[in-house]
């Protein structure tokens, strides 16, 4: 019996290529930097990130706003 078991993680995707996170990781640095400071002092963070306007989390709004921008790139 010979199952092929493939794991996906939400954040890492091994079909992604080395360019995709070369840009993806610092991208996503900034943005999390810039989101974690605005909420620190207290402004809106998810206007200013295009695609984070409907997120619930941090974490999924950086993402999202990424992905949205890499869009735009790739």
């Amino acid at each position: 019996m010979n199952q092929n078991i493939q794991v996906k993680g939400e954040f890492f995707h091994v079909e992604k290529s080395l360019t995709f996170w070369m840009i993806f990781a610092p991208v996503f640095v900034i943005f999390f930097v810039a989101s974690v400071s605005a909420s620190l002092i207290g402004m809106q963070w998810r206007t200013f990130l295009p695609g984070a306007e409907n997120s619930k989390g941090l974490i999924e709004g950086v993402n999202s706003a990424v992905y949205t921008l890499m869009s735009y790139i790739i």
